[in-house]
């Protein structure tokens, strides 16, 4: 027998199997053209005029190339240099090429910049759906575009300030160099808010400016103290709040001084975070920084909460992104694989799975563009009052919502690939890591369910508000009727309020989600959201929904494929 076996020379490039039962990867796709929520949303809320521009957006974003570049992003994380090999103090993040080809792809579109260039009904809307097909590529080199974004309101208040950066903050270019602000045509802008004692109590805040002259608003202070997290740290400039005084304070500090120097601004470490790794987020010290103030002395916060609105809504967008993109990827996966003699999406138990993921989607979707049409519509006529109460409570409900939705929405939708989804080749590992992100960034699930309170206590007519909203349809459904109704009575009695708060920014949001819905149009997708949110199968596992529901046409809805 071992004479027999020695005599065998097995070729060692021998074929061991075929491969079959694959899906295809996704991707030269167009996630704007078929993605049939996210068009009849756009078109719904005044921005049907920007389908071109997305639908060609959404060309880019789906080619294998840019997918890619989300890959490589992640995979090569920033560097951070204190110091160059002379010697000399340079605070210097290094980021891969694709980070830089993910940015130049975002600001040369105008994610950053659109609505406050071109202002006009649905302008944020569109600029939302935008954002929304970026996001799904990679979200890491969402912080920046969003933060230079976001920052253009708060900078606005003080005009000398507003004169000299504006320009080049909405510039549809990128300019990656490491040089001064005023050598550049394009800039971006950072944050930096938290400190260590403090967190979310900003007001808590030690870091200190003192004014090198003249005092008040776009007037110039050096800043001393510290900041626990500043991310994106080779942004041009940063908002910060530092104590004055007469209180807390926000100021535009640049990295590089007028003279041409280094502003001391003192990068001490990179956060090593579990998602978002192809941004860097760092730890900071302020040592004599130049900055100058935005806004009134005193009124720091109501300065930067301009910022932060817009910073909340992006979680929205993004985590909802992610949610779209993991959705895109299960059903992918289920039509192009096959088990005990059909496709996955054949079998019924996985249908029930998938049709639950898309409507968590749709339910996203509705809330977020209703809140980008209130943008549009408070932009344009500050005097209306029902769209700028709309968002005081829409946008703490909605980020708390979709944000602390999607964690477990990842893992349901990456548990739909088996194996394969928990492996860093495919993109569903990373969008488990990142669905945590958003709830934690821009205030937590606690912060925005007390905001939620703090907008009843100041301004109690946001709620009547809300339920005139709400009240656009009633009588269509009775169990949304009758959660409304419940809604209302749980504010007769606000004792123990903050206690209650989760509860009550819950249904807050579920009823409004439903309440979109409805008015979409789509019937299938209606009724299969409000029986199994506000019908007696809510607040289950996914894939745990009702009998008789047109499982089909929501899960046509959810194929990254198919357009109608």
């Amino acid at each position: 027998m071992n004479a027999k076996h020695d005599s065998l020379k097995p070729d060692p490039l021998a074929q061991t199997h075929e491969v079959f039962n694959q899906a295809k990867p996704l991707e030269n796709y167009n996630p704007y053209d078929t993605d049939n929520a996210l068009r009849e949303a756009v078109r719904r809320h005044g921005a049907g005029w920007a389908e071109e521009r997305l639908s060609a957006h959404g060309v880019k974003t789906g080619t294998a190339e840019v997918i890619e570049w989300g890959f490589l992003a992640n995979e090569h994380k920033p560097q951070f240099s204190s110091h160059d090999r002379q010697g000399y103090r340079v605070d210097y993040v290094k980021y891969h090429e694709s980070y830089h080809r993910l940015m130049a792809l975002g600001l040369e579109s105008g994610i950053h910049s659109a609505p406050w260039t071109d202002p006009k009904p649905g302008a944020h809307v569109a600029r939302a759906a935008q954002s929304y097909l970026q996001a799904q590529v990679e979200a890491g080199h969402g912080c920046p575009l969003t933060m230079t974004f976001a920052a253009v309101p708060s900078i606005s208040l003080t005009p000398s300030l507003a004169k000299e950066w504006l320009p080049k903050i909405l510039n549809n270019a990128y300019d990656p160099r490491n040089v001064p602000h005023y050598e550049k045509q394009a800039l971006t802008i950072g944050m930096g808010m938290t400190e260590k004692q403090g967190g979310s109590d900003v007001r808590a805040n030690t870091t200190h400016a003192y004014p090198v002259g003249v005092e008040g608003p776009g007037e110039a202070y050096e800043l001393v103290g510290h900041k626990w997290f500043t991310s994106a740290p080779m942004c041009d400039a940063f908002l910060v709040l530092a104590q004055t005084e007469n209180g807390l304070s926000c100021f535009l500090v640049p990295r590089w001084r007028p003279d041409g120097s280094k502003n001391p601004i003192q990068v001490q470490r990179l956060k090593n975070k579990m998602g978002n790794v192809s941004n860097a987020s760092s730890e900071i010290e302020l040592r004599g920084a130049l900055g100058w103030m935005v806004g009134e002395e005193g009124r720091g916060v109501p300065a930067i909460i301009e910022m932060v609105a817009m910073t909340r809504f992006d979680c929205m967008i993004g985590s909802m992104a992610g949610q779209r993109q993991a959705v895109a990827q299960a059903v992918n996966h289920a039509s192009g694989r096959a088990a005990f003699g059909k496709t996955l999406l054949d079998q019924p138990l996985m249908r029930n799975v998938l049709a639950d993921l898309q409507l968590e989607v749709e339910g996203s979707l509705a809330i977020a563009m209703r809140m980008g049409e209130a943008l549009d519509q408070s932009t344009l006529d500050p005097a209306n009052e029902h769209e700028k109460l709309l968002l005081r409570l829409g946008l703490p409900a909605g980020k708390y919502w979709i944000c602390k939705r999607s964690p477990f929405h990842a893992y349901e939708a990456m548990e739909c690939l088996g194996g394969n989804g928990v492996t860093e080749d495919f993109i569903m590992a990373r969008l488990y890591r990142e669905a945590p992100i958003n709830a934690i960034w821009e205030g937590s699930g606690n912060v925005q369910a007390l905001d939620m309170l703090r907008a009843l206590a100041k301004t109690p007519t946001v709620l009547e508000t809300w339920f005139a909203e709400l009240g656009k349809t009633a009588g269509s459904d009775a169990r949304l009727d009758k959660a409304v109704s419940g809604l209302k009575q749980e504010f007769n009695d606000m004792s123990d309020a903050e206690y209650r708060a989760r509860d009550i920014v819950d249904r807050l949001s579920l009823t409004m989600q439903a309440s979109q819905l409805v008015a979409a149009g789509n019937q299938a997708v209606a009724e299969a959201f409000i029986a199994s949110r506000l019908g007696q199968h809510g607040d289950r596992n996914y894939g745990t929904l009702p009998r008789g529901l047109d499982l089909s046409g929501i899960l046509a809805r959810a194929n990254p494929w198919e357009s109608s």
